[in-house]
């Protein structure tokens, strides 16, 4: 049910985490503020394809 999504960087577009999703209760992208090491800031991560 749940499904491995890959999150990039808003500002430098580099994928820097994994995470899981359900589904069910999220089927849109989900987005989250996480730090980017490339940026060295806390950036908005989205679910890329």
């Amino acid at each position: 049910m749940r499904d491995l999504v890959i999150l990039a960087c808003e500002d430098c577009k580099n994928r820097n985490y994994t995470t899981t999703k359900n589904k069910r209760k999220h089927p849109n992208r989900v987005e989250f503020k996480k730090f980017c090491p490339t940026c060295r800031k806390h950036t908005l991560h989205k679910q890329t394809r």
